[in-house]
């Protein structure tokens, strides 16, 4: 009986990435080498209690339980090493290693069982799969439901978001089958757990995303979102962006916090956290933490005793310990003077912020577009009435954005402001000898034959040549004039002063 078995490819699966790696077995007990990071399982002889076989995707597999709770699978083995595997099992480390098939049978009702730190889905005796409840995230329950949520693996291909499980109602007093099964999860899974007292608190703050009063605790690792129906946990390691923007009214202040992955309630995904604050609510605030530690972890940057406008205090600690800069509109200046342009997007009217690398539209829905990811933007002509017009933006990707309705004496800062951060602008047209923010363009598509366009010309001719045969012309060449106009088919100069463009020329206003 050889002393040591050595198989150089096989597979262990962490977090939906599968990880080749070298496992080795010695009568001391069982080493596994992961190829890609080195990681090195080490499970001594001693400790193992259970050693299962069983058909998997990648061929057979391994799985072995310890003393402690801890499950380890290895897949990847040949059908033909089964007998040597077993003899080793016998020989070194008494143990029987027993032949498990997984259930296929694609039931959903079954019994869900809790050993170790798995959380095993059976039906009759067969498992049908299995969770390792240390990837298990967040653990939320609902009415007769609880949904698991998972930490993602960036190597993974594809990852698993949450498995929702329907706990039937049972007959059993003072015991609640859900809160029974939660717990069983929280107590051996990975979740944010609020430790200690918070850095500080931030009580009945206004979110528009996701809408309604919250409290907003601040602690070293993560923030706490506590609401009347709804709880977040957020860490820090999944915030992006924060922004800080003043309202049009120059009365209230928005602050914004990007985030990925996003916060998510059902099947509600929220990328961004959405505050308004009103300029002139104050606050006195007290970090609780001693002097010494404030100064020792934020080098300056807080004090324990701060006093100011609440959105100041919010956005300062919020940038302390997430340790990213705040983006604050630049130097655009709009028509009235504000920071931002009052637009349309899809069916609600927000903001739109140009900012120095990109531009934020809030608040509903919030977007985030970077200059970088843009292919191009376009300016055209209102669809409702002549004194808008609507900016679109199409990213590289090919995602469009059209936000309507912005009034026209916004054109001509827009237009500088796109033309300094040198975008390619797709509808440019420039006439020599035009001011610049009255700039008339032509679409993309303004060589192509417009077909109805030409028919209402000859149309209109038609009925021109009919009038002039008629002792009452007049009032017949005024009513067509009047219908084509109406139509949008005729733009004269008198409708928007400074332009002067010929029938059927595209345009934007300036």
């Amino acid at each position: 009986m050889a002393e040591t078995l050595e198989f150089n490819d096989v597979y262990q699966e962490v977090k939906g990435s599968m990880n080749d790696g070298r496992l080795r077995l010695s009568r001391q007990g069982i080493i596994f080498k992961n190829s890609k990071t080195g990681k090195v399982d080490n499970i001594q002889a001693g400790e193992l209690t259970e050693g299962i076989w069983r058909r998997v995707a990648l061929g057979h597999g391994l799985k072995l339980l310890t003393k402690n709770g801890h499950v380890y699978k290895y897949d990847g083995f040949r059908e033909s090493e089964f007998e040597k595997l077993s003899d080793f099992f016998k020989t070194h480390y008494r143990l029987e290693l027993m032949e498990k098939d997984l259930c296929v049978k694609g039931w959903n009702w079954g019994t869900v069982k809790f050993g170790g730190q798995l959380l095993s889905f059976d039906i009759g005796d067969q498992p049908v799969f299995e969770i390792p409840l240390s990837n298990v995230s967040q653990c939320t329950t609902g009415k007769n439901e609880v949904t698991l949520e998972f930490h993602q693996n960036d190597d993974a291909e594809v990852s698993l978001m949450e498995v929702r499980f329907y706990v039937p109602p049972t007959q059993e007093d003072g015991v609640d089958p859900v809160e029974a099964f939660a717990q069983n999860v929280l107590s051996k899974a990975d979740v944010i757990q609020a430790t200690g007292d918070a850095i500080c608190i931030f009580r009945e703050l206004q979110c528009l995303t996701p809408r309604g009063r919250y409290d907003i605790r601040i602690y070293p690792t993560f923030l706490h979102l506590h609401g009347k129906t709804f709880d977040y946990k957020i860490p820090y390691t999944t915030v992006l962006r924060l922004f800080l923007l003043p309202h049009k009214d120059q009365r209230q202040m928005f602050f914004v916090i990007s985030l990925d992955p996003p916060i998510k309630q059902g099947q509600t995904r929220y990328h961004f956290l959405i505050l308004l604050f009103s300029k002139d609510e104050d606050i006195s605030l007290t970090l609780n933490m001693n002097e010494e530690e404030v100064e020792k972890r934020f080098e300056g940057r807080l004090t324990k005793n701060m006093s100011g406008s609440l959105y100041e205090m919010v956005s300062r600690v919020m940038k302390a310990l997430v340790n990213r800069k705040i983006t604050v509109p630049g130097n655009f200046q709009g028509h009235s003077g504000a920071q931002c342009i009052t637009c349309s997007y899809k069916a609600s009217s927000g903001l739109l912020y140009p900012l120095e690398r990109g531009f934020i539209y809030v608040h509903k829905p919030p977007v985030h577009i970077r200059f970088d990811e843009i292919s191009f933007v376009n300016f055209a002509r209102g669809t409702t009435t002549t004194r808008s017009f609507d900016f679109e933006i199409e990213t590289k990707q090919g995602t469009q954005y059209t936000f309507s309705s912005i009034e026209r004496e916004e054109y001509g800062k827009l237009f500088d402001f796109v033309n300094a951060k040198k975008l390619n602008i797709k509808n440019r047209g420039l006439k020599e000898g035009m001011n610049p923010s009255y700039d008339e363009y032509a679409d993309s598509d303004e060589d192509q034959h417009d077909a109805y366009l030409e028919r209402m010309k000859e149309e209109g001719k038609i009925r021109e040549e009919n009038a002039n045969d008629s002792s009452d012309d007049s009032g017949e060449e005024t009513g067509v004039l009047a219908s084509v106009l109406s139509m949008g088919m005729v733009r004269h100069s008198s409708l928007w002063p400074g332009l002067e463009s010929p029938l059927g020329q595209s345009w934007v206003p300036g």
